[in-house]
């Protein structure tokens, strides 16, 4: 290992400023583990974006290196079970949130966080999926347990643009659902029909006075949350599920119980941060696999490691689509 490496570093003053910086780090600056890693990929996240921005409540403490995903090979290792050499993956966990993350050439991190890359994907594919694609890959993986199949009806995807959404739809047309794409914006209809979906449909409204309404979808993703889930809820199939994912939408939303009583409908909550480490195997090993699409190349971003405040900017402002993917080697 080298002696001394770069990090992209954010603090926070008295007033909840926060700043950004690239600082040169030993491993001895490091957090506590029984895993190094040299970051070869790593990822920008919604959530990476925030933690860049003043006064936010996703780093836990400063300073910090952000990025809640990471891809490379051990160089140091006393963890049963692994090699020096091995390519591992790193997401969720308390990574870049209370414990130094993906945005620097290495990262000490503990044994129980990490994922052995599974055959048949590289470590720049497995930051192309990031904490998005294993999100969208628990969330098919929960829902097809709940009921959902081939043999339904549509499947809702809503933010079909963002990074959970695209990957979800991605996944779905490669397993051979119908999927119904929900987005704000406007004039990406060719391009989310090109990555897979069957039907794209505006933002949805807000919600109705209705109990029930016609039964639609056998299963939704949706990655929003808020005041609209009740109108998704609502128009469920019998034994219909949403994997609820994100609250871009907003934090509450009001249901009577009809649709739960009347047609036996779900709403399954979908944690990627503390997955269980075997049922987290098991996902990962299908987005190697039965999950893995064609395009999944088709929506990387590749930046370089000192692009990392201009790609946050574009994340912020909602400028980026597909997955920015950081080459540490670029």
């Amino acid at each position: 290992m080298v002696e001394k490496f770069k990090a992209f570093i954010v603090n926070q003053d008295e007033n909840g400023k926060v700043s950004q910086e690239y600082k040169t780090l030993t491993k001895d600056d490091l957090p506590e583990g029984d895993v190094l890693i040299k970051v070869h990929y790593s990822g920008i996240n919604y959530k990476d974006a925030l933690a860049a921005q003043d006064h936010n409540a996703i780093v836990k403490k400063y300073p910090m290196v952000p990025g809640i995903d990471l891809a490379g090979t051990i160089e140091e290792t006393n963890a049963p079970g692994f090699e020096v050499g091995d390519k591992v993956i790193v997401t969720s966990y308390d990574l870049g949130v209370s414990h130094y993350g993906g945005f620097s050439e290495y990262a000490r991190v503990k044994s129980e966080w990490v994922i052995e890359l599974p055959e048949g994907l590289t470590l720049e594919e497995a930051m192309i999926y990031g904490t998005a694609g294993y999100t969208a890959g628990l969330a098919i993986e929960k829902l097809e347990k709940a009921g959902m199949s081939i043999e339904g009806n549509e499947v809702l995807v809503r933010g079909a643009t963002g990074g959970v959404g695209t990957l979800a739809m991605l996944m779905l047309d490669n397993l051979g659902y119908d999927v119904v794409a929900s987005t704000g914006r406007k004039d990406v209809d060719n391009q989310l029909k090109e990555l897979g979906a069957t039907e794209v449909i505006d933002r949805l409204p807000d919600n109705d006075d209705k109990s029930l309404a016609s039964r639609t979808w056998q299963a939704a993703i949706d990655p929003v949350g808020g005041k609209n889930l009740p109108y998704i809820v609502k128009r469920l199939d019998n034994n219909g599920s949403v994997a609820v994912i994100g609250m871009t939408g907003g934090t509450e939303f009001e249901s009577s119980v009809f649709p739960f009583i009347l047609r036996g409908v779900s709403i399954i909550g979908i944690d990627s941060v503390f997955t269980p480490i075997k049922l987290r195997r098991r996902v990962w090993r299908r987005l190697a696999r039965d999950l893995k699409p064609d395009q999944l190349h088709d929506i990387k971003h590749i930046i370089s490691f000192e692009d990392i405040p201009d790609a946050i900017d574009k994340v912020i402002n909602h400028e980026n689509t597909g997955r920015i993917v950081i080459d540490f080697n670029a």
